[in-house]
């Protein structure tokens, strides 16, 4: 029962996602938005909402360890399986924009949450406006000096939809993820129960690769259908995001405790190490390019990762 409840849980969660985009894509273009804003705001929200539902209720529920290895194992997986896949199925050419932004931003809101953890063992609500306008200082640094870079974010084909049919879809997305966090949650803390394992190891694993669903599907779809080039600072921005925003706003609402201390000691090392791994597999052998040797160690790196933790 618990795993038809995580089952049950992503399938909300990813629909109710895609929903909400659809309708706050919908809404952006009604109201003249530019495709500049929406990228960097709606998308990246959209993207991010499984993420940032779950970790809030986590907290608030008193489930802190589920919160936090949520937001760790889901950028292990952004960066290892997610990336790793999809440079197994398709090369991707690397924009500048990844050493002189990218990259570097990610790393520091991933120092940042190290630092604040490793401190006292807490996200407070100081520590949380920090990450939060760090997000909002890094989005006019993209919206001002990398247009380009956004500007192609999302497909040409987008049409405004009707008043009726944004709502609709805002109020479906919405109860859809509400929905989808309740089962997700209730299934992954019975299942931890019942076998004996921590919330930690639930959440970096089990969550955590649920709530990378959406990022897994759009680029997996990107490359069947040959489309353009999947940019590395998509899968970079969701894990900034997740940080900065994602923990952030669930540091804002409620403090963020941790109490299973192998994921300060082991798994954000891990993300950390994933991570700064991107910078030289991106030089190294071909400059700019990942393919798929890429993908296989980065592949191998999390099948690692899971047995480890698993174990």
């Amino acid at each position: 029962m618990d795993f038809l409840y995580i089952i049950l849980g992503l399938v909300f969660l990813i629909f109710g996602g895609n929903w909400l985009l659809k309708a706050a894509v919908g809404l952006s273009l009604r109201l003249s938005i530019p495709k500049i804003v929406i990228g960097m705001t709606v998308v990246s929200f959209a993207t991010s909402a499984p993420e940032l539902i779950v970790s809030v209720k986590s907290a608030l529920d008193g489930f802190p360890n589920l919160a936090l290895g949520n937001v760790v194992g889901s950028n292990i997986a952004n960066v290892a399986l997610v990336l790793g896949i999809t440079v197994t199925l398709s090369k991707i050419d690397v924009e500048k924009s990844f050493y002189k932004t990218d990259w570097p931003v990610m790393m520091i809101a991933s120092g940042l949450f190290f630092y604040f953890l490793y401190n006292d063992s807490t996200i407070d609500s100081k520590e949380g406006i920090i990450l939060f306008t760090f997000l909002i200082v890094f989005l006019v640094y993209l919206l001002k000096f990398q247009k380009q870079a956004v500007v192609d974010e999302l497909p040409e084909d987008d049409e405004a939809l009707s008043w009726v049919k944004t709502i609709l879809f805002f109020v479906i997305g919405g109860v859809g993820l509400w929905i989808g966090s309740e089962l997700l949650i209730k299934g992954a803390v019975n299942l931890a129960t019942d076998f004996g394992v921590s919330e930690r190891v639930i959440g970096v694993t089990v969550v955590s690769i649920g709530t990378s669903i959406p990022e897994l599907a759009a680029s997996i779809i990107a490359v069947l259908k040959k489309e353009k080039a999947i940019s590395l600072g998509n899968l970079l921005g969701s894990n900034v995001f997740n940080i900065l925003a994602v923990l952030g706003i669930t540091a804002m609402i409620t403090p963020i405790h941790l109490t299973d201390i192998e994921l300060l000691n082991y798994d954000i090392f891990w993300m950390l190490g994933v991570s700064f791994l991107i910078l030289p597999l991106v030089f190294f052998p071909k400059k700019l390019r990942l393919d798929w040797k890429d993908g296989f160690i980065l592949l191998v790196l999390y099948g690692i990762f899971v047995f480890t933790t698993i174990q």
